[in-house]
């Protein structure tokens, strides 16, 4: 177990790295690191974030998917996703689903598509799957932008979780109000639709929603569920946003790119995202 002096000092030295754009050797290289250990430290970030004027917006939700696992060297396994916040500093919407982004202060980024939720109120403690719907005021297409502190992005899930879940910026879309009727079919749906993730005109991916542990509204239900185990951190509250997991691989990304997603099966617009220095 962590002391609270080195819970203290790894935080810190993670915010530094962030900062100042420097790469760091990944914690567990020099600790055998634990999950629990992972989040110690980053409810540490979150008040140092938070007495710097930040402000929590909601959670992201990482490894939900099996697809990106190659390129990542981690213990998480689809069955056990990690979650971090994510603040008002690192979330851009996207006027007319069309948007630039500096990706200025990102470590080696990287890009994914996801599914977006707002909650309209809190998920109840033992709420099922398919009433967790209902807690959705509106869905939104969105990519997130992942940044590793850690070289080559070889990190350990502990790693992942106490370096701000790798998450760099995310760009929301335009938010849908999710209608009573859809919620009743909102799993299956997104289950059976797909998104193509291409960079400057040329296709590079795609992925169905079934690939974010068997649909993002799955996902979301983890992240709830394993909050209630975490003493440390509030439950999903009314108001969050939550990103729940990328639909294809992550693929690295540069200034002067260009890249667009479309969906098949979803009606939702997909994005345009310009990146520069």
């Amino acid at each position: 177990m962590l002391m609270s002096s080195q819970v203290n000092r790894y935080a810190h030295q993670l915010l530094d790295a962030r900062t100042h754009g420097k790469l760091i050797p990944p914690l567990s290289s020099r600790y055998a690191l634990t999950l629990d250990e992972g989040y110690e430290i980053a409810r540490r970030i979150l008040d140092i974030r938070i007495a710097e004027g930040e402000v929590p917006v909601g959670r992201k939700i990482s490894f939900a998917s099996n697809l990106i696992r190659p390129n990542v060297e981690t213990e998480a396994t689809p069955s056990a996703p990690t979650w971090a916040y994510i603040f008002d500093k690192t979330v851009h919407y996207a006027e007319d689903n069309i948007t630039a982004l500096s990706l200025q202060g990102m470590q080696q980024p990287r890009i994914e598509p996801e599914i977006v939720f707002k909650l309209r109120r809190a998920p109840a403690a033992d709420i099922t799957v398919d009433h967790l719907a209902d807690c959705i005021e509106w869905m939104a297409h969105g990519v997130e932008i992942k940044s590793s502190i850690f070289p080559e992005w070889r990190v350990e899930a502990a790693d992942a979780v106490a370096a701000f879940g790798l998450h760099g910026a995310l760009v929301i879309g335009e938010p849908k109000i999710v209608s009573e009727a859809t919620r009743k079919n909102l799993s299956v749906m997104m289950a059976s639709s797909n998104v193509s993730l291409s960079c400057d005109g040329r296709l590079l991916a795609a992925g169905f929603g079934s690939e974010v542990l068997n649909s993002p509204l799955h996902a979301l239900w983890h992240l709830h569920r394993t909050l209630q185990g975490q003493t440390l951190f509030s439950p999903l509250m009314a108001g969050e946003i939550i990103t729940t997991g990328s639909w294809t691989d992550a693929y690295p990304i540069s200034s002067g790119q260009t890249w667009q997603t479309a969906f098949s099966g979803l009606q939702m617009s997909g994005l345009t995202v310009s990146f520069s220095e």
